[in-house]
């Protein structure tokens, strides 16, 4: 159920106009755990582009910390 849930806040999301212009750490993380995993990252065309080089550890999200490096 809990993955229904985010699949279904991300289509939201992604459907509405806004997320195309989604830069902000909190509006990307919408399942609030404090990262922004691929998934999640796929409504921002700019950030999907950067995700590789911005996840400096490699563990497949982005920390707070990693976002801000986004140019």
């Amino acid at each position: 159920m809990k993955t229904v849930s985010k699949t279904l806040a991300l289509i939201a999301l992604a459907s509405s106009s806004a997320a195309f212009a989604a830069t902000d750490f909190d509006t990307l993380d919408v399942d609030g755990n404090g990262v922004v995993s691929k998934s999640e990252a796929a409504v921002d065309a700019k950030i999907m582009s950067q995700f590789k080089t911005l996840d400096v550890n490699g563990d497949g999200v982005l920390t707070e910390a990693e976002f801000s490096e986004a140019e």
